[in-house]
């Protein structure tokens, strides 16, 4: 028996979700228990990839503190003690508060998995889990950048080396040429520029991202987007966001036309 219980305070966006079902089928497959908890909102927000998914929905009660996680874990301790024991139980949830429950579940021989957007993966709760699957893909979009995955995951210590021979070579300039050091200061000052406007190349991934709440499909000003694209090094800090949106017609809209102030993601249709 495989068990999937959600964390929807922690996996709350739908195509979170629609992707981890996609992904488990294929590591553990079929899902017997399927279980989302969460307060009334984030439900609300969920209702349809959970009507889609046929899972079960726990409303939390209304009190000053959440108790979501209490509940899950109330919950996957009860089907821990029934007979047979599940196979596999599935926590959607990256947050540390479940990694007592963890231990406990492994201790009782079951197979612990975590699903998590990469955000919010506590690093301190990996090693206790026997894989974790992340999400933040929406499935319109995984096949376009799945490679463009792979190679950013690689590219990044492959860069540090090239950067570090890049440093190198002005010190052997400096030995030939130390009678042109007013030379030498204007150059550096143009690499460290561009090396603060350079940005990364953007992907309809890195997008989404960086701005989650475009994640959505609503209409967003642009002056809300600007910065966290700036954040994440997918503009300039003097580019314009509409630029990386008109990289990705099929994916992003603007409005209007000619001076646009709003964008939104297209949503991928529902199969």
């Amino acid at each position: 028996m495989i068990v999937f219980l959600i964390d929807a305070d922690n996996l709350s966006m739908p195509a979170w979700i629609d992707e981890a079902f996609d992904k488990i089928k294929l590591v553990e497959g079929a899902i017997s228990v399927r279980r989302a908890y969460g307060g009334a909102e984030k439900l609300k927000g969920l209702e349809d990839v959970l009507q889609r998914h046929a899972i079960r929905q726990f409303l939390n009660l209304s009190l000053t503190k959440n108790t979501t996680d209490v509940a899950l874990a109330v919950d996957a301790m009860e089907l821990a003690c029934k007979t047979p024991l599940p196979k596999t139980i599935i926590i959607g949830s990256g947050d540390v508060d479940f990694l007592p429950l963890v231990v406990r579940l492994r201790e009782r021989g079951i197979k612990t998995v975590c699903v998590s957007a990469r955000n919010k993966m506590s690093k301190e709760a990996i090693s206790a889990y026997d894989q974790v699957i992340y999400v933040g893909l929406d499935k319109a979009t995984e096949d376009q950048v799945s490679s463009e995955v792979v190679s950013l995951s690689v590219s990044i210590p492959a860069v540090i080396p090239a950067k570090k021979v890049a440093v190198k070579k002005p010190a052997a300039k400096k030995v030939a040429v130390k009678a042109v050091p007013a030379k030498k200061i204007p150059v550096k000052k143009v690499v460290a520029k561009k090396s603060n406007t350079t940005p990364l190349v953007a992907t309809v991934a890195l997008i989404l991202e960086s701005v989650q709440s475009l994640s959505d499909g609503g209409w967003h000003s642009l002056s809300e987007v600007h910065k966290p694209l700036i954040d994440a090094k997918l503009i300039g800090k003097s580019a314009a966001s509409t630029k990386v949106f008109k990289k990705f017609p099929h994916h992003f809209e603007l409005m209007p036309e000619k001076q646009p102030n709003k964008v939104r993601y297209i949503l991928p249709p529902k199969n």
